[in-house]
Protein backbone atom coordinates (compact mmCIF):
# COMPACT_ATOMS: atom_id res chain seq x y z
CA UNK A 1 0.00 0.00 0.00
CA UNK A 2 1.43 3.27 -1.31
CA UNK A 3 2.13 5.85 1.69
CA UNK A 4 2.14 9.62 0.82
CA UNK A 5 5.42 10.80 2.11
CA UNK A 6 3.56 13.91 3.88
CA UNK A 7 4.36 15.93 7.03
CA UNK A 8 1.74 16.90 9.45
CA UNK A 9 2.27 20.48 8.66
CA UNK A 10 1.40 19.27 5.04
CA UNK A 11 -1.44 17.34 5.26
CA UNK A 12 -2.74 20.39 7.69
CA UNK A 13 -2.07 22.91 4.84
CA UNK A 14 -3.58 20.36 1.81
CA UNK A 15 -6.49 19.95 4.33
CA UNK A 16 -7.09 23.79 4.78
CA UNK A 17 -7.04 24.32 1.07
CA UNK A 18 -9.13 21.48 0.19
CA UNK A 19 -11.87 22.60 2.47
CA UNK A 20 -11.62 26.11 2.09
CA UNK A 21 -11.72 26.29 -1.48
CA UNK A 22 -14.68 23.40 -1.62
CA UNK A 23 -16.67 25.93 0.38
CA UNK A 24 -15.78 29.18 -0.60
CA UNK A 25 -16.96 27.46 -4.31
CA UNK A 26 -20.36 26.08 -2.58
CA UNK A 27 -21.17 29.56 -0.63
CA UNK A 28 -20.58 31.76 -4.20
CA UNK A 29 -22.49 29.49 -6.02
CA UNK A 30 -25.49 28.78 -3.48
CA UNK A 31 -27.81 31.24 -5.47
CA UNK A 32 -27.33 29.81 -8.75
CA UNK A 33 -31.50 28.77 -9.87
CA UNK A 34 -30.90 28.92 -13.62
CA UNK A 35 -28.82 28.19 -16.57
CA UNK A 36 -27.75 31.87 -17.39
CA UNK A 37 -26.10 31.56 -14.11
CA UNK A 38 -24.85 28.60 -14.27
CA UNK A 39 -23.38 28.72 -17.75
CA UNK A 40 -22.49 32.82 -17.69
CA UNK A 41 -22.92 34.49 -14.12
CA UNK A 42 -25.22 36.48 -16.31
CA UNK A 43 -22.29 37.95 -17.82
CA UNK A 44 -21.44 40.46 -14.38
CA UNK A 45 -18.23 39.58 -14.10
CA UNK A 46 -15.58 43.00 -13.17
CA UNK A 47 -11.87 43.14 -14.10
CA UNK A 48 -10.34 41.18 -11.18
CA UNK A 49 -12.67 38.55 -11.80
CA UNK A 50 -12.16 38.20 -15.40
CA UNK A 51 -8.18 38.93 -14.79
CA UNK A 52 -7.85 35.70 -12.46
CA UNK A 53 -10.34 33.70 -14.52
CA UNK A 54 -8.28 34.00 -17.61
CA UNK A 55 -5.50 33.46 -16.01
CA UNK A 56 -6.29 30.56 -14.10
CA UNK A 57 -8.06 29.24 -16.52
CA UNK A 58 -5.31 29.43 -19.44
CA UNK A 59 -2.92 28.15 -16.40
CA UNK A 60 -2.59 24.23 -15.86
CA UNK A 61 -0.75 21.99 -14.14
CA UNK A 62 0.53 20.45 -17.14
CA UNK A 63 2.02 23.82 -18.19
CA UNK A 64 4.93 23.77 -15.70
CA UNK A 65 5.48 20.07 -16.53
CA UNK A 66 5.86 19.92 -19.66
CA UNK A 67 7.81 22.82 -19.75
CA UNK A 68 10.55 21.80 -16.93
CA UNK A 69 10.74 19.03 -19.05
CA UNK A 70 11.21 20.43 -22.65
CA UNK A 71 13.52 23.10 -20.74
CA UNK A 72 15.48 19.98 -19.41
CA UNK A 73 15.72 18.31 -22.93
CA UNK A 74 16.13 21.34 -24.76
CA UNK A 75 17.11 24.63 -22.38
CA UNK A 76 15.99 27.99 -22.37
CA UNK A 77 14.61 28.10 -26.19
CA UNK A 78 11.49 25.45 -25.07
CA UNK A 79 9.91 28.40 -23.43
CA UNK A 80 8.63 28.84 -26.75
CA UNK A 81 6.72 26.19 -26.31
CA UNK A 82 4.31 28.02 -23.95
CA UNK A 83 5.36 31.76 -25.17
CA UNK A 84 3.80 30.76 -28.39
CA UNK A 85 0.81 32.90 -27.58
CA UNK A 86 3.39 35.79 -26.64
CA UNK A 87 3.07 37.80 -29.51
CA UNK A 88 -0.30 36.94 -29.92
CA UNK A 89 -1.74 38.48 -26.55
CA UNK A 90 -1.75 41.52 -28.14
CA UNK A 91 -4.17 40.30 -30.54
CA UNK A 92 -6.45 39.07 -27.70
CA UNK A 93 -7.31 43.05 -26.56
CA UNK A 94 -8.83 43.29 -29.95
CA UNK A 95 -10.47 39.67 -30.01
CA UNK A 96 -12.36 40.28 -26.71
CA UNK A 97 -15.01 42.24 -28.04
CA UNK A 98 -16.23 40.03 -29.94
CA UNK A 99 -17.02 37.17 -27.69
CA UNK A 100 -19.09 39.81 -25.51
CA UNK A 101 -20.90 40.98 -28.84
CA UNK A 102 -21.90 38.48 -29.85
CA UNK A 103 -24.29 37.50 -27.04
CA UNK A 104 -24.35 33.88 -27.41
CA UNK A 105 -23.70 30.93 -24.48
CA UNK A 106 -21.06 28.82 -26.10
CA UNK A 107 -19.25 29.15 -29.80
CA UNK A 108 -21.01 26.74 -31.47
CA UNK A 109 -23.92 28.85 -31.13
CA UNK A 110 -21.96 31.78 -33.19
CA UNK A 111 -20.34 28.81 -35.43
CA UNK A 112 -24.13 28.37 -35.96
CA UNK A 113 -25.12 32.06 -36.93
CA UNK A 114 -22.09 32.14 -39.52
CA UNK A 115 -22.54 29.02 -41.07
CA UNK A 116 -25.73 26.96 -40.50
CA UNK A 117 -26.75 24.36 -37.81
CA UNK A 118 -24.55 21.13 -39.30
CA UNK A 119 -21.30 23.27 -39.30
CA UNK A 120 -22.50 24.39 -35.62
CA UNK A 121 -22.75 20.07 -34.93
CA UNK A 122 -19.48 19.45 -36.43
CA UNK A 123 -18.05 22.49 -34.54
CA UNK A 124 -20.00 20.91 -30.82
CA UNK A 125 -18.11 17.23 -31.98
CA UNK A 126 -14.58 19.06 -31.94
CA UNK A 127 -15.26 20.96 -28.71
CA UNK A 128 -16.27 18.02 -26.96
CA UNK A 129 -13.61 16.00 -27.66
CA UNK A 130 -10.98 19.34 -27.00
CA UNK A 131 -12.68 19.70 -23.81
CA UNK A 132 -11.58 16.06 -23.22
CA UNK A 133 -8.23 16.14 -24.24
CA UNK A 134 -7.52 19.16 -22.64
CA UNK A 135 -8.54 17.58 -19.31
CA UNK A 136 -7.26 14.88 -19.28
CA UNK A 137 -3.56 16.51 -19.84
CA UNK A 138 -4.24 18.65 -16.90
CA UNK A 139 -4.91 15.50 -14.43
CA UNK A 140 -2.36 13.40 -16.10
CA UNK A 141 0.48 16.74 -15.70
CA UNK A 142 -1.34 17.40 -12.37
CA UNK A 143 -0.61 14.05 -11.03
CA UNK A 144 3.08 13.74 -12.30
CA UNK A 145 3.74 16.34 -9.89
CA UNK A 146 1.76 15.22 -7.15
CA UNK A 147 3.39 12.11 -7.38
CA UNK A 148 7.17 12.93 -7.57
CA UNK A 149 6.53 15.66 -4.56
CA UNK A 150 5.09 13.14 -1.97
CA UNK A 151 7.83 10.38 -2.83
CA UNK A 152 7.01 8.84 -6.14
CA UNK A 153 5.29 6.39 -4.59
CA UNK A 154 1.62 6.92 -5.21
CA UNK A 155 1.31 5.56 -9.02
CA UNK A 156 0.08 8.56 -10.90
CA UNK A 157 -2.71 7.23 -12.60
CA UNK A 158 -4.22 6.64 -8.75
CA UNK A 159 -3.50 10.49 -8.14
CA UNK A 160 -5.42 11.34 -11.82
CA UNK A 161 -8.98 9.28 -10.28
CA UNK A 162 -8.57 10.66 -6.73
CA UNK A 163 -8.33 14.16 -8.01
CA UNK A 164 -11.61 15.06 -9.69
CA UNK A 165 -14.12 14.77 -6.35
CA UNK A 166 -13.68 18.75 -4.82
CA UNK A 167 -13.80 20.73 -8.11
CA UNK A 168 -16.63 18.47 -9.14
CA UNK A 169 -18.43 19.16 -5.84
CA UNK A 170 -18.90 23.01 -6.59
CA UNK A 171 -19.07 22.61 -9.96
CA UNK A 172 -21.68 20.90 -10.06
CA UNK A 173 -23.49 23.29 -7.74
CA UNK A 174 -22.44 26.79 -8.47
CA UNK A 175 -21.39 26.54 -12.18
CA UNK A 176 -19.59 29.57 -13.31
CA UNK A 177 -19.95 31.80 -10.70
CA UNK A 178 -18.27 29.55 -8.13
CA UNK A 179 -15.66 28.38 -10.45
CA UNK A 180 -14.95 32.49 -11.52
CA UNK A 181 -15.10 33.54 -8.10
CA UNK A 182 -12.39 30.42 -7.48
CA UNK A 183 -10.23 31.43 -9.67
CA UNK A 184 -8.87 34.25 -7.45
CA UNK A 185 -7.38 32.67 -4.78
CA UNK A 186 -6.40 29.72 -6.88
CA UNK A 187 -4.84 32.09 -8.97
CA UNK A 188 -2.56 33.24 -6.61
CA UNK A 189 -1.60 29.96 -5.54
CA UNK A 190 -0.76 29.04 -9.29
CA UNK A 191 1.74 32.23 -9.15
CA UNK A 192 3.14 30.97 -6.02
CA UNK A 193 3.98 27.82 -7.71
CA UNK A 194 5.38 29.44 -10.43
CA UNK A 195 8.11 30.62 -8.20
CA UNK A 196 8.44 28.82 -5.09
CA UNK A 197 10.73 26.45 -6.01
CA UNK A 198 13.67 29.10 -7.36
CA UNK A 199 15.17 30.25 -4.01
CA UNK A 200 15.06 27.11 -2.58
CA UNK A 201 17.20 25.51 -5.36
CA UNK A 202 19.00 28.26 -6.38
CA UNK A 203 21.94 27.88 -4.00
CA UNK A 204 22.09 24.31 -4.24
CA UNK A 205 22.52 24.31 -7.89
CA UNK A 206 25.76 27.24 -7.14
CA UNK A 207 23.61 30.26 -8.54
CA UNK A 208 23.97 31.12 -12.41
CA UNK A 209 27.24 30.86 -12.52
CA UNK A 210 26.57 27.04 -11.49
CA UNK A 211 24.79 26.75 -13.65
CA UNK A 212 27.15 28.35 -16.85
CA UNK A 213 29.58 25.78 -15.62
CA UNK A 214 27.36 22.75 -15.60
CA UNK A 215 25.09 23.34 -18.52
CA UNK A 216 26.18 23.91 -22.50
CA UNK A 217 25.68 27.62 -23.45
CA UNK A 218 23.33 27.18 -25.75
CA UNK A 219 20.88 25.71 -23.02
CA UNK A 220 21.07 29.82 -22.03
CA UNK A 221 19.63 31.01 -25.37
CA UNK A 222 16.25 32.10 -26.28
CA UNK A 223 16.33 31.08 -29.82
CA UNK A 224 18.90 28.59 -31.08
CA UNK A 225 19.26 26.45 -34.08
CA UNK A 226 19.83 23.59 -31.84
CA UNK A 227 16.50 23.66 -30.31
CA UNK A 228 14.47 26.23 -31.41
CA UNK A 229 14.54 28.73 -33.79
CA UNK A 230 12.83 31.47 -35.18
CA UNK A 231 10.63 29.00 -37.77
CA UNK A 232 9.81 26.74 -34.72
CA UNK A 233 8.59 29.96 -33.02
CA UNK A 234 6.84 31.52 -35.87
CA UNK A 235 5.04 28.38 -36.54
CA UNK A 236 4.13 27.99 -33.13
CA UNK A 237 2.63 31.91 -32.90
CA UNK A 238 0.50 31.04 -36.12
CA UNK A 239 -0.79 28.26 -34.35
CA UNK A 240 -1.87 30.61 -31.18
CA UNK A 241 -3.37 33.32 -33.42
CA UNK A 242 -5.66 31.80 -35.14
CA UNK A 243 -6.20 29.08 -32.92
CA UNK A 244 -7.29 31.15 -29.77
CA UNK A 245 -10.33 31.96 -31.34
CA UNK A 246 -11.36 28.28 -31.64
CA UNK A 247 -10.99 27.42 -28.11
CA UNK A 248 -14.48 25.96 -26.51
CA UNK A 249 -14.19 27.66 -22.76
CA UNK A 250 -13.46 31.47 -24.23
CA UNK A 251 -17.20 32.10 -24.71
CA UNK A 252 -17.54 31.84 -20.35
CA UNK A 253 -13.88 33.11 -19.82
CA UNK A 254 -13.70 36.23 -21.76
CA UNK A 255 -17.39 36.80 -22.66
CA UNK A 256 -18.85 37.05 -19.67
CA UNK A 257 -17.71 40.48 -18.39
CA UNK A 258 -20.07 43.44 -17.11
CA UNK A 259 -19.06 45.53 -20.06
CA UNK A 260 -16.20 45.20 -23.31
CA UNK A 261 -13.12 46.60 -21.51
CA UNK A 262 -13.75 44.38 -18.48
CA UNK A 263 -13.61 41.55 -20.82
CA UNK A 264 -10.53 42.84 -23.06
CA UNK A 265 -8.90 43.80 -19.23
CA UNK A 266 -9.30 40.02 -18.20
CA UNK A 267 -8.24 38.37 -21.69
CA UNK A 268 -5.47 40.36 -22.16
CA UNK A 269 -3.67 41.06 -18.45
CA UNK A 270 -4.89 37.82 -17.34
CA UNK A 271 -2.86 35.69 -20.36
CA UNK A 272 0.21 38.21 -19.44
CA UNK A 273 0.49 37.35 -16.23
CA UNK A 274 0.48 33.84 -17.54
CA UNK A 275 3.66 34.69 -19.67
CA UNK A 276 5.42 35.97 -16.44
CA UNK A 277 5.22 33.11 -14.64
CA UNK A 278 6.48 30.86 -17.74
CA UNK A 279 9.94 32.28 -16.85
CA UNK A 280 9.59 30.73 -13.41
CA UNK A 281 8.80 27.66 -14.91
CA UNK A 282 11.44 27.68 -17.34
CA UNK A 283 13.78 28.51 -14.93
CA UNK A 284 12.55 25.59 -12.57
CA UNK A 285 13.46 23.38 -15.50
CA UNK A 286 17.39 24.98 -16.21
CA UNK A 287 18.03 24.73 -12.54
CA UNK A 288 16.94 21.08 -12.50
CA UNK A 289 19.02 19.99 -15.41
CA UNK A 290 22.15 21.61 -13.33
CA UNK A 291 21.23 19.41 -10.20
CA UNK A 292 20.92 16.12 -12.18
CA UNK A 293 23.78 16.58 -13.68
CA UNK A 294 26.12 18.32 -10.85
CA UNK A 295 24.57 14.68 -9.51
CA UNK A 296 22.80 16.65 -6.47
CA UNK A 297 20.80 14.55 -3.90
CA UNK A 298 22.55 11.19 -5.25
CA UNK A 299 20.60 11.44 -9.25
CA UNK A 300 22.42 11.64 -12.30
CA UNK A 301 19.87 10.88 -14.55
CA UNK A 302 15.96 11.13 -14.47
CA UNK A 303 13.39 8.57 -16.19
CA UNK A 304 11.52 10.97 -18.79
CA UNK A 305 11.97 14.70 -19.25
CA UNK A 306 8.50 15.26 -17.33
CA UNK A 307 10.07 14.05 -13.96
CA UNK A 308 11.95 17.78 -14.00
CA UNK A 309 9.42 19.69 -12.27
CA UNK A 310 8.29 16.94 -9.71
CA UNK A 311 12.37 16.44 -8.90
CA UNK A 312 12.56 19.75 -8.06
CA UNK A 313 9.62 19.88 -5.55
CA UNK A 314 10.51 16.27 -4.35
CA UNK A 315 13.72 17.67 -3.12
CA UNK A 316 13.76 21.16 -2.58
CA UNK A 317 10.60 21.88 -0.62
CA UNK A 318 10.65 22.48 3.28
CA UNK A 319 8.37 21.03 5.73
CA UNK A 320 4.80 22.30 4.75
CA UNK A 321 6.38 23.18 1.14
CA UNK A 322 4.66 19.72 -0.08
CA UNK A 323 1.60 20.66 1.01
CA UNK A 324 1.74 24.07 -0.36
CA UNK A 325 3.07 22.65 -3.79
CA UNK A 326 0.29 20.17 -3.91
CA UNK A 327 -1.99 22.49 -3.04
CA UNK A 328 -0.90 25.00 -5.40
CA UNK A 329 -0.76 22.27 -8.23
CA UNK A 330 -4.20 21.34 -7.23
CA UNK A 331 -5.74 25.16 -7.64
CA UNK A 332 -3.84 25.14 -11.68
CA UNK A 333 -5.55 22.20 -12.32
CA UNK A 334 -9.15 22.82 -10.50
CA UNK A 335 -9.50 26.21 -11.74
CA UNK A 336 -9.36 25.34 -15.30
CA UNK A 337 -10.77 21.93 -15.14
CA UNK A 338 -13.60 22.86 -13.11
CA UNK A 339 -14.44 26.00 -16.01
CA UNK A 340 -14.24 22.80 -18.70
CA UNK A 341 -16.73 20.73 -16.47
CA UNK A 342 -19.21 23.64 -16.80
CA UNK A 343 -18.55 24.69 -20.22
CA UNK A 344 -18.65 21.16 -21.21
CA UNK A 345 -22.26 20.73 -19.67
CA UNK A 346 -22.95 24.38 -21.43
CA UNK A 347 -22.04 23.29 -25.19
CA UNK A 348 -23.92 19.42 -24.65
CA UNK A 349 -26.94 20.77 -23.12
CA UNK A 350 -27.44 23.73 -25.95
CA UNK A 351 -26.16 22.69 -28.92
CA UNK A 352 -26.88 18.74 -28.30
CA UNK A 353 -29.44 18.19 -26.00
CA UNK A 354 -31.77 21.26 -26.28
CA UNK A 355 -31.00 21.01 -30.14
CA UNK A 356 -32.12 17.38 -30.97
CA UNK A 357 -32.73 15.61 -28.27
CA UNK A 358 -35.62 17.23 -25.74
CA UNK A 359 -36.96 20.74 -26.82
CA UNK A 360 -38.89 23.26 -25.30
CA UNK A 361 -38.23 21.98 -21.88
CA UNK A 362 -37.70 23.85 -18.54
CA UNK A 363 -35.09 25.92 -17.77
CA UNK A 364 -34.33 24.16 -14.66
CA UNK A 365 -34.50 20.53 -16.41
CA UNK A 366 -31.87 22.03 -19.03
CA UNK A 367 -29.81 23.31 -15.71
CA UNK A 368 -29.58 19.97 -14.39
CA UNK A 369 -28.48 18.36 -17.95
CA UNK A 370 -26.00 20.82 -17.71
CA UNK A 371 -24.49 19.93 -14.43
CA UNK A 372 -25.10 15.77 -15.04
CA UNK A 373 -23.05 16.29 -18.86
CA UNK A 374 -20.51 18.48 -17.69
CA UNK A 375 -19.73 15.54 -15.14
CA UNK A 376 -19.95 12.53 -18.19
CA UNK A 377 -17.57 14.85 -19.92
CA UNK A 378 -15.33 14.92 -16.59
CA UNK A 379 -15.53 11.48 -16.37
CA UNK A 380 -14.32 11.15 -19.79
CA UNK A 381 -11.56 13.05 -19.32
CA UNK A 382 -9.99 10.64 -16.60
CA UNK A 383 -10.41 7.79 -18.87
CA UNK A 384 -8.53 9.45 -21.39
CA UNK A 385 -5.69 10.27 -18.85
CA UNK A 386 -5.62 6.84 -17.72
CA UNK A 387 -5.33 5.31 -20.40
CA UNK A 388 -4.22 6.87 -23.77
CA UNK A 389 -1.47 10.26 -22.49
CA UNK A 390 1.74 9.39 -23.06
CA UNK A 391 3.55 12.54 -23.30
CA UNK A 392 1.40 15.64 -21.25
CA UNK A 393 3.48 17.90 -23.57
CA UNK A 394 2.58 16.37 -26.85
CA UNK A 395 -1.69 16.06 -25.87
CA UNK A 396 -1.43 19.69 -25.03
CA UNK A 397 -0.45 20.80 -28.48
CA UNK A 398 -2.34 18.14 -30.15
CA UNK A 399 -5.57 20.14 -28.44
CA UNK A 400 -3.85 23.39 -29.63
CA UNK A 401 -2.89 22.28 -32.93
CA UNK A 402 -6.94 20.77 -33.38
CA UNK A 403 -7.81 24.06 -32.35
CA UNK A 404 -5.70 25.80 -34.96
CA UNK A 405 -7.71 23.83 -37.91
CA UNK A 406 -11.15 24.81 -36.61
CA UNK A 407 -9.82 28.53 -36.40
CA UNK A 408 -8.99 29.06 -40.20
CA UNK A 409 -13.32 28.83 -40.91
CA UNK A 410 -14.31 30.93 -37.53
CA UNK A 411 -11.35 33.65 -37.76
CA UNK A 412 -11.72 33.42 -41.39
CA UNK A 413 -15.64 34.23 -40.79
CA UNK A 414 -15.03 37.14 -38.84
CA UNK A 415 -12.71 38.94 -41.19
CA UNK A 416 -13.72 37.54 -44.43
CA UNK A 417 -17.70 37.75 -45.63
CA UNK A 418 -17.65 36.17 -48.78
CA UNK A 419 -16.42 32.75 -46.43
CA UNK A 420 -19.36 30.23 -46.27
CA UNK A 421 -19.98 26.66 -44.93
CA UNK A 422 -18.93 24.59 -48.13
CA UNK A 423 -15.21 26.73 -47.49
CA UNK A 424 -15.44 26.40 -43.39
CA UNK A 425 -15.34 22.38 -43.83
CA UNK A 426 -13.28 22.13 -46.57
CA UNK A 427 -10.21 23.60 -44.94
CA UNK A 428 -11.54 22.07 -41.86
CA UNK A 429 -11.42 18.11 -43.20
CA UNK A 430 -8.25 18.97 -45.43
CA UNK A 431 -5.91 20.20 -42.79
CA UNK A 432 -7.14 17.72 -40.25
CA UNK A 433 -5.93 14.86 -43.13
CA UNK A 434 -2.98 16.61 -44.06
CA UNK A 435 -1.65 16.49 -40.44
CA UNK A 436 -2.52 12.88 -39.20
CA UNK A 437 -1.71 11.67 -42.61
CA UNK A 438 1.81 13.47 -42.91
CA UNK A 439 2.23 12.08 -39.05
CA UNK A 440 1.21 8.62 -39.75
CA UNK A 441 3.10 8.27 -43.48
CA UNK A 442 6.34 9.56 -40.95
CA UNK A 443 5.73 7.10 -38.31
CA UNK A 444 5.09 9.12 -35.59
CA UNK A 445 2.13 8.97 -32.83
CA UNK A 446 -1.02 11.23 -34.15
CA UNK A 447 -0.32 13.74 -31.11
CA UNK A 448 3.32 15.04 -32.29
CA UNK A 449 3.89 18.24 -33.03
CA UNK A 450 6.55 19.24 -35.67
CA UNK A 451 6.65 22.61 -37.42
CA UNK A 452 6.85 22.05 -41.06
CA UNK A 453 3.99 19.69 -40.74
CA UNK A 454 1.59 21.79 -38.78
CA UNK A 455 2.78 24.30 -41.91
CA UNK A 456 1.90 22.42 -44.33
CA UNK A 457 -1.30 21.57 -42.84
CA UNK A 458 -2.50 24.80 -42.19
CA UNK A 459 -1.29 26.14 -45.93
CA UNK A 460 -3.21 23.35 -47.21
CA UNK A 461 -6.57 23.79 -44.98
CA UNK A 462 -6.19 27.93 -45.47
CA UNK A 463 -6.27 27.78 -49.41
CA UNK A 464 -9.14 24.87 -49.60
CA UNK A 465 -11.02 27.57 -47.44
CA UNK A 466 -10.32 30.14 -49.58
CA UNK A 467 -10.63 28.11 -52.99
CA UNK A 468 -14.25 26.70 -52.18
CA UNK A 469 -15.46 29.42 -50.52
CA UNK A 470 -14.88 31.41 -54.35
CA UNK A 471 -16.94 28.55 -56.29
CA UNK A 472 -19.54 27.91 -54.14
CA UNK A 473 -22.74 30.00 -53.30
CA UNK A 474 -22.59 32.42 -50.19
CA UNK A 475 -24.33 32.45 -47.13
CA UNK A 476 -28.07 34.18 -47.15
CA UNK A 477 -27.44 37.51 -46.76
CA UNK A 478 -29.87 38.21 -43.87
CA UNK A 479 -28.35 35.48 -41.77
CA UNK A 480 -25.36 37.02 -42.08
CA UNK A 481 -26.10 40.65 -41.47
CA UNK A 482 -27.65 39.81 -38.20
CA UNK A 483 -24.31 38.37 -37.16
CA UNK A 484 -22.61 41.14 -37.88
CA UNK A 485 -24.89 43.83 -36.65
CA UNK A 486 -24.29 42.21 -33.52
CA UNK A 487 -21.02 42.46 -33.99
CA UNK A 488 -20.89 45.89 -34.71
CA UNK A 489 -23.05 47.09 -32.04
CA UNK A 490 -21.17 47.73 -28.39
CA UNK A 491 -22.50 46.00 -25.75
CA UNK A 492 -22.84 49.73 -23.64
CA UNK A 493 -25.32 50.94 -26.20
CA UNK A 494 -27.89 48.83 -24.35
CA UNK A 495 -29.88 48.49 -27.94
CA UNK A 496 -31.45 44.96 -28.70
CA UNK A 497 -29.03 43.63 -31.69
CA UNK A 498 -31.97 41.80 -32.87
CA UNK A 499 -34.20 44.45 -33.66
CA UNK A 500 -31.64 46.60 -35.35
CA UNK A 501 -32.49 47.31 -39.04
CA UNK A 502 -30.32 48.75 -41.79
CA UNK A 503 -30.94 52.08 -40.48
CA UNK A 504 -30.42 51.57 -37.37
CA UNK A 505 -27.43 49.83 -37.97
CA UNK A 506 -25.68 52.59 -39.94
CA UNK A 507 -26.85 55.18 -37.02
CA UNK A 508 -25.05 52.46 -34.60
CA UNK A 509 -21.82 52.17 -36.43
CA UNK A 510 -21.43 56.29 -36.77
CA UNK A 511 -21.96 56.32 -32.76
CA UNK A 512 -19.69 53.42 -32.23
CA UNK A 513 -17.15 55.33 -34.50
CA UNK A 514 -17.37 58.55 -32.42
CA UNK A 515 -16.83 56.64 -29.39
CA UNK A 516 -13.91 55.17 -30.39
CA UNK A 517 -15.24 51.64 -30.21
CA UNK A 518 -15.12 50.15 -33.50
CA UNK A 519 -13.56 47.08 -34.11
CA UNK A 520 -10.45 46.15 -36.78
CA UNK A 521 -11.30 42.61 -36.87
CA UNK A 522 -14.77 42.69 -38.25
CA UNK A 523 -13.84 46.00 -40.57
CA UNK A 524 -10.77 44.63 -42.15
CA UNK A 525 -12.03 45.15 -45.57
CA UNK A 526 -13.98 48.39 -45.18
CA UNK A 527 -11.89 50.78 -42.73
CA UNK A 528 -12.99 54.08 -44.11
CA UNK A 529 -16.82 52.80 -44.18
CA UNK A 530 -16.48 51.84 -40.45
CA UNK A 531 -14.47 55.09 -39.66
CA UNK A 532 -17.65 57.18 -40.77
CA UNK A 533 -16.21 60.07 -41.38
CA UNK A 534 -14.67 60.84 -37.92
CA UNK A 535 -11.20 59.41 -38.90
CA UNK A 536 -9.35 55.96 -38.68
CA UNK A 537 -7.36 57.03 -34.97
CA UNK A 538 -10.51 58.21 -33.61
CA UNK A 539 -12.67 55.40 -34.41
CA UNK A 540 -10.49 52.70 -33.42
CA UNK A 541 -8.72 54.44 -30.47
CA UNK A 542 -9.73 51.49 -27.97
CA UNK A 543 -8.47 49.24 -30.05
CA UNK A 544 -5.08 50.94 -31.05
CA UNK A 545 -4.48 51.96 -27.17
CA UNK A 546 -4.74 48.27 -25.96
CA UNK A 547 -3.01 46.79 -28.77
CA UNK A 548 0.58 49.05 -28.84
CA UNK A 549 0.05 48.76 -25.02
CA UNK A 550 0.23 45.06 -25.40
CA UNK A 551 2.99 45.21 -27.83
CA UNK A 552 5.16 46.97 -25.21
CA UNK A 553 4.28 44.47 -22.74
CA UNK A 554 5.64 41.66 -24.53
CA UNK A 555 8.35 42.98 -25.34
CA UNK A 556 9.60 44.01 -22.06
CA UNK A 557 8.68 40.28 -20.91
CA UNK A 558 10.89 38.76 -23.36
CA UNK A 559 13.41 41.47 -22.54
CA UNK A 560 13.22 40.37 -18.82
CA UNK A 561 13.86 37.14 -19.74
CA UNK A 562 16.97 37.75 -22.50
CA UNK A 563 18.19 39.38 -19.00
CA UNK A 564 17.80 36.80 -16.55
CA UNK A 565 19.16 34.28 -19.10
CA UNK A 566 22.23 36.01 -20.13
CA UNK A 567 23.17 37.49 -16.73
Amino acid sequence: MPVLSLASIDWAILIFYLGGIAAFGLYVGRRVRDTDHYFLGKRKFGKLVMISQSFAQGTHAEMPVSLAGAVYTTGVSAIWFQWKNLFVTPFYWLMAPLFRRVRRTTTAEMVEDRYGLWMGAVYTAFALIFFTINAASMLKGAAKVISQAVGGEVPVNAIVVAMVVIFMLYSFVGGLVASAWSDIPQGFLIIVLSFVLIPLGWGQAGGMAGMRETLEPHQFSLATPLGIGPWFILMLTLNGLIGIVAMPHLMAAVGTGRDEHACRTGFMYGNFVKRFCTIGWAMVGLMTTALVLQGKFGVTSLNEPEEAFGFACRHLLFPGGVGLLVACVLAANMAACSAYMVDSGALFTRNFYGRYLARSRSDRHYLWVGRFSGVAMTMAAVVYAVFFIDRVLYSFLLTETMATYVGISILGGVVWRRANRWGALAGLVTAFTANFSLYAWTGHRLDHWEPNVFGASLACGVAAFILVSLVTPREPADKLSKLFARLQTPVSTGVSPDALDEETSRERTRVAAETGQQLLLINLGSLRRAAAGVGFFRAFRTDLKGFGTGWLLALAVVGLAWLIFSS
